[in-house]
């Protein structure tokens, strides 16, 4: 084989594997343990979908709307009203907005989302296990909540 189709064909093979593993790149790979972790938290946990989530949006009777992501992506955009507590920060920063010390309201309503629903689902059971009992996981994908109109706040 002569050397310009040795280079010919490193060239296509490399051009074809580059846009293969840029793809495979954009989606984060976890273990399993992961979506067993979130699957065994929903079990214990109430949700609502996307049409019930926007009435709350639309009319929250004084509940809370928590956007667990991290403070970039709510500053880049999220459902209006909502307040930012990233989820690695639930436990300790929830505090402040249920009037601890003095009277905490641990029957407040609170309404948690976030891009796709895995942390909100963990940070809904996190809040439970804390001793709050009338904390709801919005299930919804933030993209699609975004594409079909519903309020979003930039």
């Amino acid at each position: 084989m002569s050397i310009f189709k040795s280079i010919l064909i490193s060239t296509l093979a490399i051009c074809i594997l580059i846009p293969a593993t840029a793809i495979t790149a954009e989606k984060p790979k976890y273990p399993p343990q992961v979506k067993e972790m979130v699957m065994e938290a929903m079990k214990h946990i109430r949700t609502i979908d996307m049409d019930a989530f926007r009435k709350v949006v639309d009319n929250p009777q004084g509940a809370m709307i928590i956007d667990v992501r991290e403070p970039k992506s709510y500053a880049a955009g999220h459902v209006p009203g909502a307040i930012n507590i990233p989820r690695g920060l639930i436990e300790f920063k929830i505090w402040k907005h249920v009037g601890f010390p003095d009277k905490t309201d641990y029957d407040k309503k609170m309404y948690l989302y976030c891009t796709k629903g895995g942390r909100c689902t963990l940070a809904t059971k996190s809040l439970q296990d804390l001793g709050f009992k009338n904390v709801t996981a919005a299930r919804i994908k933030l993209e699609k909540w975004q594409k079909a109109g519903h309020p979003f706040v930039k």
